[in-house]
């Protein structure tokens, strides 16, 4: 099977390689290629490049990562966050006449109600949650499709500035004080573990909407407790705050998280919980 997957260089790509079966040839695209990476140049929003690049690898599956997850910048750019949130998904199912398997998120709810099941009232509150809502529409127009939503992806590469785990692990390895929210909750999902659900999903051929997420429904602030007891760091430096404190820009579902139940049963799997992949990263690391 020839797998093409979109934003790969992200930490769900880096994570969905370590699954792939060894019969599967993937080809890795990004906007830009990381240094020392190999991969295509690929930008959705271009359909000369799209459609060139199709045509050349002529893949069974799409798997699209490919999205600007930075809310507050979706927040005061809506057209450019529209442009390739949602128009980039539409070319992807213009040009592509085979199966797409889409990342989707919790803030397409109003995070009044979390976790939310796939059935629970849609409901964005920011520019973010409704470009990727009407993509989840656009893919959903074909049967075959699936759309899986996930919520809080963390994991511990390196170079992954956007990465919660790593933004707390670094503060307090160098002593500073961190001010974390103590009213959104999530729960929260290891890359690995959605890696190997996408896999799933893609070798059973599951098509239509489902949510997946890790075990725990917690805090953002009790998240952050729970990596610096794991990294044996100094808890008492990070300061819980209102989310209203932090003044952002777009609004955040404070109850957001998804109930994993339906695919769960499906699949007969377990979602682990955030000691147990906390431990098991760390175990990477110190390989």
């Amino acid at each position: 099977m020839k797998i093409l997957i979109t934003g790969a260089y992200g930490q769900l790509g880096y994570s969905l390689s370590k699954f792939r079966s060894t019969k599967d040839k993937v080809y890795r695209t990004g906007v830009k290629i990381p240094l020392g990476e190999k991969g295509l140049r690929l930008n959705i929003i271009d359909n000369i490049m799209l459609k060139d690049i199709i045509l050349s690898l002529s893949p069974d599956i799409i798997i699209n990562l490919a999205a600007i997850t930075n809310v507050d910048f979706c927040e005061s750019n809506p057209k450019i966050a529209k442009e390739i949130n949602t128009n980039g998904v539409q070319n992807l199912v213009d040009v592509f006449p085979g199966k797409i398997i889409h990342l989707s998120t919790d803030y397409v709810f109003d995070g009044l109600n979390g976790p939310y099941k796939e059935e629970d009232q849609i409901n964005p509150i920011s520019v973010y949650g409704k470009t990727k809502y009407d993509a989840e529409k656009i893919v959903l127009e074909k049967e075959n499709n699936l759309v899986l939503r996930a919520n809080v992806l963390y994991d511990g590469l390196k170079y992954n500035n956007a990465s919660f785990l790593n933004w707390v692990v670094n503060n307090l390895k160098n002593k500073n004080s961190i001010k974390v929210v103590d009213d959104q909750y999530n729960n929260p999902t290891w890359t690995e573990s959605i890696a190997k659900v996408l896999m799933l999903c893609l070798n059973n051929n599951i098509s239509g909407l489902y949510h997946w997420g890790d075990e725990d429904y917690l805090s953002r602030y009790d998240f952050a407790i729970k990596i610096a007891k794991a990294y044996g760091l100094e808890s008492s430096l990070i300061k819980k705050i209102p989310t209203s404190e932090l003044n952002q820009l777009a609004p955040r579902p404070l109850n957001g998280g998804l109930d994993q139940n339906k695919l769960k049963n499906i699949l007969k799997i377990i979602p682990p919980k955030i000691n147990d992949c906390l431990n098991a990263i760390l175990i990477k690391e110190a390989e």
